[in-house]
């Protein structure tokens, strides 16, 4: 009989705790309330002691873009790449170079192969000959 109770009571306290309907709140979902995405940004690094010469700049109003960026490259020529995108026809380029490569001869910075004149070894060497 005790069991029939607890049961009947655990029955009775699981049907009470779990409402039919989820929870109500105080507030409502929120609505997707936002601006067309619109910016505009640049800029540009030039580093003669370490040759870097770089740069970028890009300008969005919704779903049109606009912008090019540029880099000095090794060989000395400089490479600038302006693209757009309007809506979904996707990334356009149109890629660049000015200037003329060019390619150094490397020169020696160095001599022919000396003779070592100190090292811990060499009086050890010296005497065996």
């Amino acid at each position: 009989m005790a069991f029939k109770v607890f049961a009947l009571a655990a029955l009775v306290v699981v049907t009470i705790a779990r409402p039919d309907s989820p929870p109500r709140y105080g507030y409502s979902a929120p609505t997707p309330s936002y601006a067309p995405a619109k910016y505009d940004f640049n800029y540009a690094v030039n580093d003669p002691p370490s040759g870097n010469d770089f740069g970028h700049q890009e300008a969005r109003d919704g779903d049109n873009t606009q912008g090019s960026y540029y880099v000095l490259l090794p060989d000395g020529r400089l490479q600038r790449v302006t693209y757009n995108v309007n809506g979904d026809s996707g990334y356009v380029a149109d890629v660049a170079y000015e200037g003329e490569a060019q390619y150094p001869t490397p020169k020696a910075s160095y001599g022919p192969p000396q003779p070592p004149t100190s090292h811990p070894l060499l009086p050890m060497l010296k005497k065996q000959n």
